[in-house]
């Protein structure tokens, strides 16, 4: 039987309950351990009561408020057992998951580095989901993902784990994967399966996210530009852009009394809302307040988008071209050399890794 334990980074949210009691509840092998990683800066402590009789195989490792990908580095390190799955905290397991779990462990061979589990997100049947439904569903398709993902542990010691300049739950589980492509490794599809509730969001959320262009930019510094499944991505890119340009132009006109430039200006930023809101509102509900938030993220989205593209060229920039002590080398840059010796030459083609599908999360 191929041991396992279980890693969970959590912000302490709701959900956390209804994890862990899914996770005790059903058949299948306990975990060896359960690595909970704190992640914030303060609060109550965590309540391990939903996990019944596996609570003694819990501990709860402080995780610094420093990000995911650290947080995930804190957990997976304390662990023994061969493989470490990952279980992000706003996720339901599903019944029998652990003997799942197992079952798709054991079916791999050694050069499977990595099972990703299948994420389901529930969605209303009476309407067409809204803007935030649309982009938490698309977990359901997307690969790399480590809602629900369990690596060997010597393959994360060998690649460096997580890379922990990625400051968001944002691009550094797909970073980790093609590391360990890189390295030669398979990352196949499994048979167990949790589901991903879409969390309330407040209206502007969609403009938050937009700081997951930074890390698009430090994705693009770390492994290229056609980082994404070998094709350049540049999504709306050069529309948000435009858009911002001639918001700016307009501003400044406006301010300057140049009524000539202010006018086409104008003009033009007015056409690249419209398109834009249109754009998200027609696959959406036309209920009146799911409208009106198109409109208004529409409008702001553009900038917040550019500014985080920005922000991100500047930042992977200095990150890249900072001094990388040996350590730092392997995480973020290539395989080191001895990775490459513990994997076969070629493996096989008909192992059942992901389908080729865009990443979550397209903020452009």
């Amino acid at each position: 039987m191929t041991g396992f334990d279980v890693v969970i980074p959590t912000l302490g949210r709701e959900s956390l309950a209804a994890l862990l009691a899914a996770l005790a509840a059903g058949p299948g092998p306990a975990p060896g351990r359960i690595v909970l990683v704190d992640d914030r800066a303060d609060g109550p402590p965590l309540d391990l009561a939903p996990l019944g009789p596996l609570a003694p195989r819990a501990e709860v490792v402080p995780g610094g408020g420093r990000g995911p990908a650290a947080a995930r580095n804190a957990g997976w390190r304390r662990c023994t057992a061969t493989w470490v799955a990952f279980l992000d905290d706003d996720v339901v397991p599903g019944v029998g998951w652990r003997a799942a779990l197992a079952a798709d462990l054991a079916a791999c061979p050694p050069e499977v580095a990595a099972t990703q589990g299948r994420v389901h997100v529930p969605l209303p049947a009476h309407r067409r989901p809204t803007d935030r439904e649309r982009s938490v569903a698309a977990l359901a398709d997307a690969p790399d993902v480590t809602a629900d993902m369990a690596y060997r542990r010597d393959v994360l010691a060998a690649v460096g784990g997580f890379d922990e300049r990625f400051p968001r739950a944002y691009r550094e589980d797909t970073d980790l994967a093609l590391r360990v492509r890189a390295a030669g490794w398979v990352i196949a599809r499994g048979g167990r399966a949790v589901a991903h509730p879409v969390r309330p969001a407040p209206w502007w959320a969609s403009v938050r996210a937009q700081a997951g262009n930074a890390d698009d930019m430090l994705m693009r510094a770390l492994h290229g530009r056609r980082w994404r499944r070998g094709q350049p991505v540049r999504g709306r890119r050069p529309l948000h852009v435009a858009q911002t340009a001639a918001g700016l132009v307009f501003l400044v006109a406006l301010a300057t009394r140049r009524r000539r430039v202010a006018r086409p200006a104008a003009a033009l930023w007015a056409a690249g809302w419209a398109e834009f809101t249109w754009h998200r509102a027609r696959r959406g509900p036309a209920a009146a307040g799911e409208v009106l938030t198109m409109a208004a993220t529409s409008a702001l989205i553009p900038p917040a988008a550019t500014w985080h593209s920005i922000r991100g060229t500047v930042r992977a920039r200095r990150l890249t071209r900072t001094a990388r002590t040996s350590e730092a080398s392997a995480i973020g840059g290539a395989p080191p050399a001895h990775v490459r010796r513990v994997v076969p030459e070629q493996p096989p083609a008909e192992l059942p890794v992901g389908p080729p599908v865009p990443d979550v999360g397209e903020v452009l």
